[in-house]
Order: C-alpha cells, then sequence, then structure tokens
C-alpha cells in the first residue's frame, strides 16, 4: 500500500485505520524489496488475504508505533525483514499491552542483547543471517511445501547477491516500481515467476536504468585509502548501480547518496553493516543503508557540487574498520 501523505491526513491514518478493519487476524508489517515481496507472498500463502504494510526502514518505527496504538485482540503482528532497534522497546510493550502477539523474522545482523531484549518483548523471535527473510518465512509457516521453497529460492538467490537464477534478477529489477509489488507478490503466492507483464517492466526499466547508472558514474567521487570508495548521487536501482560502479571504476565500496542524505552502501569487504550502524543504519556485511545528517547547506553543496563534510567522516570511519 501507498503510505499517507499531503492530503490532509495525519501521519498514518489509513494505515491505522486499515489496521482497525482487518478481516484476518495477521497483520504482516515488513520492508518493501524483493524479499519483503516474497514474504508477504508466503505470508498469504498460510493465511491468505491478510493486511500488508510494506514501508521503508526509516520509516518503520513511526508506523510500528502508529500499529501499536491499534487493539491487537490477540491477533499476531507479524514483522520481517527489518533489524531490530533497542529504541523501538516501549513500542512493543505497548502493542503487547493492547493485545498483539509478536512475531518478528529477519535476516539482518542483530547482536546478542538485541536478541535478548527482543525475545523478552515477541512471542517468536527468528534471525538467520544464513537465509534471507523470505527463506526464514518459508521454514516457519511453510515448512515443506515445494511452491514456497521455489519462491524462498529465487528471492534468496537475488536478496544474498547469489544471481545463479535467472529469474530472480527479473523479479528484484521489476520491483524498482513500487506499483508492481502487489502484482509481483500476488504472483509469486501462485508460483508464477515471469509472464508477459513483468517482462514488459522489465525491459522498460533496464532501458531506464542503463541512463541513470551512466549519469551516477559521470558524477561519481572517489576515495583512494586504505578502501577504494566512491560517493555518487543515487537516482534510482542501488544495487544494479552500485556493481557496475564497482565494475567500471575498481571500487571497494560503494555509497550512493540521495538527495536527503540517506544512503545505499555496498562493500567487497564485509563491512557494510558495520559502517552504517555508525551512519543510523544497518544491514548485511555486503549490503546497508544509512543516512548523513544532511542541513540545507550539506544537500546544496551535494546537489550542485556533489560533495559533502560527511564523506570526510565516512572515509575515517572506513581507515579505521
Amino acid at each position: 500500500m501507498a503510505l499517507p501523505g499531503g492530503d490532509g491526513t495525519k501521519p498514518y491514518d489509513r494505515i491505522v485505520a486499515m489496521v482497525e478493519s482487518r478481516k484476518l487476524p495477521v497483520v504482516h508489517l515488513t520492508h518493501n524489496d524483493l524479499d519483503a515481496v516474497g514474504a508477504d507472498a508466503i505470508h498469504r500463502m498460510k493465511f491468505g488475504d491478510i493486511t500488508t504494510i510494506f514501508c521503508s526502514v526509516g520509516k518503520f518505527p513511526a508506523i510500528l508505533d502508529a500499529v501499536s496504538r491499534v487493539s491487537g485482540k490477540g491477533d499476531t503482528l507479524s514483522i520481517s525483514d527489518i533489524g531490530f532497534r533497542k529504541d523501538l522497546k516501549n513500542t512493543l510493550l505497548r502493542a503487547r499491552e493492547n493485545g498483539w502477539k509478536i512475531e518478528w523474522r529477519d535476516h539482518h545482523r542483530w547482536n546478542e542483547d538485541e536478541i535478548r531484549m527482543a525475545e523478552s518483548l515477541c512471542d517468536i523471535v527468528h534471525v538467520d543471517t544464513k537465509t534471507c527473510a523470505c527463506g526464514i518465512c518459508a521454514q516457519d509457516l511453510m515448512p515443506g511445501d515445494p511452491v514456497a521453497t521455489e519462491v524462498a529460492g529465487v528471492v534468496c538467490d537475488y536478496d544474498l547477491w547469489r544471481h545463479e537464477d535467472p529469474r530472480s534478477a527479473v523479479l528484484g529489477e521489476v520491483l524498482q516500481r513500487k506499483k508492481n509489488r502487489e502484482y509481483v507478490r500476488d504472483c509469486l503466492e501462485k508460483g508464477i515467476f515471469s509472464d508477459a507483464y513483468i517482462e514488459k517492466e522489465c525491459a522498460e526499466i533496464r532501458d531506464d536504468m542503463e541512463e541513470v547508472m551512466r549519469k551516477s558514474i559521470r558524477k561519481a567521487r572517489i576515495s583512494d585509502n586504505k578502501y577504494r570508495i566512491a560517493f555518487a548521487p543515487l537516482y534510482r536501482y542501488p544495487s544494479e548501480t552500485a556493481a557496475r560502479i564497482r565494475k567500471e571504476l575498481g571500487t571497494d565500496i560503494e555509497v550512493l547518496v540521495s538527495p536527503n542524505g540517506r544512503f545505499s552502501l555496498r562493500s567487497e569487504p564485509p563491512i557494510s553493516h558495520i559502517l552504517a550502524r555508525e551512519f543510523n543504519g544497518g544491514g548485511h556485511p555486503n549490503a546497508a543503508g544509512g543516512s548523513f545528517s544532511f542541513s540545507v547547506w550539506d544537500r546544496l553543496l551535494f546537489r550542485f557540487l556533489g560533495r559533502s563534510s560527511h564523506f570526510d567522516r565516512f572515509v575515517a570511519v572506513a581507515e579505521t574498520t
């Protein structure tokens, strides 16, 4: 579903209304990429036409807060493909007090303190960094089901950068357009991985992808010290753009920065998650995300000159990692 805003409603009013009017006893709160879409397909194989909320990592705390204020009535709030944060403790406590059963399945890096805290607040916590969130959901909700197993295999191939199954790249690229989330999800629920619509969308996206990747590469700035790091503007397609930059510019780390300071990070050395945690983010050893606290001046400097003092701090952190 599209997040509210710009139409006079209070933040997340639509989400609250949707959760309040749920028809089935499961609400699935998840990320917004192929892994999340696959995880939702698995949920729907198990539970049917549940209430689903796709969200960014940045908006997750506020959306979880909104859902926690709705009466759970003993229903399940299933969270997937989003990492734990200790500052969510009070929100999760409120959700439990309001009658929600909380299940959390994720494959990002959690430390032991985070796992212990989550286990004290949730009914189920399943963290496994060896697979994707869709894979965890398939194991827990549809064990042994051949369709769920195949869906998880295709999704993990893309999300874990294996790139052994050509179907995964097509689906990952098609989901660069958020309008396709529900369509792809419904296909995966039926065990369908391609059709005429998916092929058409993929062809259009690949044409656009080539253009914007070239633009990012032209504007990339390189820091060449312990690691060769590229800082470049992010237009769309973070994974594909990072891979192209690495191939053409021989980088070790790629930092793709949005105008508001949020960034997508990829690295050859397995340190992305460590670096991202220093910048209000997190993720995987080779792929993560975070945020630079851009002021108005920072935004202007980055937009017109491609520079930022935050890049110097990032390099300094990388040098000591």
